[in-house]
This record gives structure tokens, C-alpha cells and sequence, in this order.
């Protein structure tokens, strides 16, 4: 159960996340080390949510790109302190490999950071392609690095609409059987991603992370060394 002092903590983060503050949120990370509160709830309910609430305003004009840069520098700052600290929470094992980017004409990759730094802090080997990503782009590099997951993130509906050409632009080239493919982002769906033929979802980073983890258990029979 959490502690109220690690609630108020994370509230903090969230903060001086929102506030852009990096200094304050490298500090806040520090304490998380030095209170033995969890690394990765800190990025999920603490910087992470803070980072929500900017783009949220930044969606509704509240605030501008400036101030959304502000806040992600803050938030990189106090995930580079907490990253070995994630390293050590890994299973011991390597589950596998991940391309990872936003969909072609997106180019918001705030969430998909957060994504990719808890998915490497578990084990997997990323290979982040960025934003604006065409599909052929994401299958061409998950075969040159021989990728077990394609990972693709969207924010908007109107990029989004890309995503069924993953599922089947890999049916076209008879790859499809070659990869797990994983859809997260805030207009995006369990439902809809399972219709347009994905194998994973993820609400959050942390959900994204144990269905990652589930699909490659399953695809090994249980086996992730």
C-alpha cells in the first residue's frame, strides 16, 4: 500500500513537472532514491502524470510549445537520476526487442518517452525510431534488427487512423506471424486495438510494460532468458 508521504511526493513531482521546475524535479527524484519509494511509480504517478496535465493544457491552448518543452527537459532530468535505480528492478532477464515511435504525422512523443524508458528499465532492448514514423519505416527497422515487438503510440485521432496499416502491410509481406504488435496512446483502445488486429495494449506506460512482459512469456512458452 502506499505511504501518504510517498502520495505527497509524487504530488509534488507532478508539480514541478507541470511547472517545468528541473532543478526542483531532480531534487524530488534524488528523495525518491534516498526514501526508498518506488522508481517507477515515481515516474508513473508523479513525473509522468505531470506531463499528462501538460498536455492536456497544451491541447486546450492553456499553454504553449515552449512551456511543453520545459516540462519534458524536467522530466528526462529526474528520470536520468532515477534510471539506474530502474535498472535494478529489471527480472534478470531479456525479454526481447522493441521498435518503438509515434505514427506517421504525429509528432507528439511525450508518452511514448515514458514507454520506452520503462520498458528498457525491464528488460527489453529499444530501438525508438521517433516521431512521425511511416509504417514501412517501423518494419523495415523491426526486421533489421530482428524486433519481437512493434510498438506504435498515437495521440491524435486523425493519426491514428494509420495504425490498421501495421497489422496489414505485415499480412501483405507475410511477416505478420514474425512480430507482436503493441498500440498505446490517448485516443487509443483495448477494443479498437484488438479489432484492427494488435496483439497488445497499453493505457499507461506501467500497463504497457506487463503486457509487453505477458505477450513475450507467451510467445516463448514462458521462457525469457
Amino acid at each position: 500500500m502506499m505511504k501518504n508521504e510517498d502520495m505527497s511526493l509524487f504530488e509534488k513531482m507532478a508539480d514541478a513537472t507541470v511547472r517545468g521546475d528541473e532543478k526542483e524535479c531532480v531534487s524530488l527524484a534524488q528523495k525518491t532514491i534516498k526514501m526508498g519509494a518506488d522508481p517507477f511509480e515515481a515516474i508513473q504517478k508523479g513525473f509522468a502524470r505531470g506531463m499528462r496535465i501538460v498536455g492536456d493544457k497544451f491541447a486546450k491552448l492553456e499553454c504553449f510549445l515552449p512551456e511543453v518543452l520545459l516540462s519534458a527537459d524536467a522530466m528526462d532530468a529526474a528520470v536520468e537520476v532515477l534510471k539506474p535505480h530502474l535498472m535494478q528492478r529489471t527480472d534478470g532477464g531479456f525479454f526481447g526487442r522493441v521498435v518503438i515511435g509515434t505514427i506517421h504525422g504525429d509528432v507528439h512523443d511525450l508518452g511514448k518517452n515514458i514507454v520506452k524508458v520503462m520498458l528498457g528499465a525491464s528488460g527489453f532492448t529499444i530501438y525508438d525510431l521517433g516521431n512521425d514514423v511511416s509504417v514501412h519505416q517501423f518494419i523495415e527497422k523491426a526486421d533489421e534488427v530482428g524486433a519481437d515487438i512493434i510498438a506504435a503510440s498515437a495521440l491524435m485521432t486523425t493519426t491514428m487512423a494509420h495504425m490498421p496499416d501495421i497489422d496489414r502491410m505485415l499480412k501483405e509481406l507475410g511477416t505478420r506471424d514474425k512480430y507482436l504488435v503493441m498500440l498505446g496512446g490517448a485516443p487509443v483502445i483495448a477494443e479498437w486495438a484488438r479489432e484492427i488486429g494488435a496483439d497488445g495494449y497499453g493505457e499507461d506506460a506501467a500497463e504497457a510494460v506487463e503486457n509487453a512482459k505477458k505477450l513475450m512469456r507467451k510467445k516463448r512458452g514462458g521462457d525469457v532468458s
